[in-house]
């Protein structure tokens, strides 16, 4: 990967003045999301992640940190022991910059096995999980890293209202694939990342596909079609 995200973020920490990143789905046009908004501090974040990052606790895993805006307010504010991972290299080259102790730079699916009792996925987390094809995967993969009584905090966004509809309300829903598998593509300075796939999941596929693979599920809060999930084990 070209790590694109992580240049945008390396280039805002270091002058404050990059350029927009660029977004777009399969089923949306190009969006521009500037950089700043990554490194928000918490009166500036949404209710969702503000809602999550009060109901941390313990020993905390922040899954795809970015910027690491929630790690250094877990670590900074809440005074607890937070570790940012995220794949982009540069991202995590930042964190560290910007005061974060604890960083791993890895896919998720390859983190060795260690106990947290706080999994943190936000920004709509479900993305990491790709599609309702590896869903199962890395629910299991995070159930290896929850420590006994902990708890996995992830947000989404059902999508279902980005589709058309006919005339009697009807929604023209794609045949083949479940409708919040897309794919994401990030332009920064003239340059294309290769497409995520990317996952959007609604509340009651999540909730079926959690306790499935042995969690209890319980929402959080709501904010539109948006809404934080927390999800525990179920043998506990």
């Amino acid at each position: 990967m070209k790590d694109l995200m992580g240049m945008a973020i390396w280039d805002y920490y270091h002058t404050q003045k990059p350029a927009d990143i660029l977004t777009e789905t399969s089923i949306s046009d190009i969006d521009e999301l500037p950089v700043a908004y990554l490194f928000r501090d918490f009166d500036e974040m949404n209710t969702l992640e503000q809602k999550a990052l009060q109901l941390s606790f313990g020993k905390v895993l922040d899954i795809g940190a970015g910027a690491g805006s929630h790690s250094l307010f877990l670590q900074n504010n809440r005074g607890l022991s937070v570790c940012a991972l995220d794949f982009s290299p540069l991202s995590i080259e930042v964190c560290k910059l910007r005061g974060i102790k604890n960083t791993i730079c890895a896919d998720i699916l390859n983190l060795p096995t260690e106990k947290f009792d706080t999994l943190l996925l936000l920004m709509n987390g479900t993305g990491i999980f790709q599609s309702l094809n590896t869903l199962d995967i890395y629910l299991q993969k995070l159930r290896t890293l929850l420590a006994s009584g902990g708890q996995i905090l992830i947000d989404s966004t059902d999508i279902i209202y980005m589709y058309d509809r006919d005339v009697d309300g009807g929604i023209y829903i794609p045949a083949g694939r479940y409708y919040g598998e897309v794919d994401y593509f990030i332009h920064y300075k003239q340059d294309t990342e290769q497409p995520l796939k990317w996952l959007y999941l609604d509340y009651e596929t999540l909730r079926k596909a959690a306790e499935n693979n042995g969690f209890k599920v319980e929402k959080i809060a709501q904010e539109e079609y948006s809404f934080l999930t927390r999800l525990t084990n179920k043998a506990e």
